[in-house]
């Protein structure tokens, strides 16, 4: 199967949690950091996933938030540390690649936002990812 989201990072389960609609499961990535997906109980069921299974977190590039330094007081709680490797602009929006330890994200944001932030290729950043724009594929 071939996808339109580019950002595929894989990753082992390290826990779940169960709910009554909706599971919440946390992700070791190949990098060493850590990554929460909210999905639905029946797509946990469906993957059959349990400590230990390998998997991919995928993401939209859409769903990328940045900053420049780690946010407090937010309800965004998987916050990846990582560099600017590419940084491409139009018009209105801004392609930003983004390194992360065990692989890459890229983040579509407002050509604005990106000035504003005084992004350039080695800028460090925080990507920003809620834990239900996460979803997940096992092998």
């Amino acid at each position: 199967m071939t996808l339109s989201i580019r950002n595929q990072l894989p990753g082992t389960v390290t826990a779940i949690q169960p709910g009554e609609v909706m599971t919440t499961v946390k992700l070791r990535l190949h990098g060493g950091q850590d990554l929460t997906a909210a999905i639905t109980k029946e797509s946990a069921e469906d993957l059959a996933l349990a400590p230990g299974s390998s998997v991919r977190a995928l993401v939209k590039s859409t769903e990328v938030s940045v900053a420049t330094h780690r946010v407090e007081g937010l309800s965004i709680r998987n916050q990846l540390d990582g560099a600017v490797v590419g940084l491409t602009t139009g018009a209105a929006m801004a392609s930003v690649r983004i390194s992360v330890p065990g692989g890459e994200l890229t983040a579509a944001i407002t050509k604005d936002a990106a000035t504003g932030l005084g992004l350039f290729v080695g800028s460090d950043v925080v990507a920003l990812i809620k834990a239900t724009d996460v979803s997940l594929a096992t092998a």
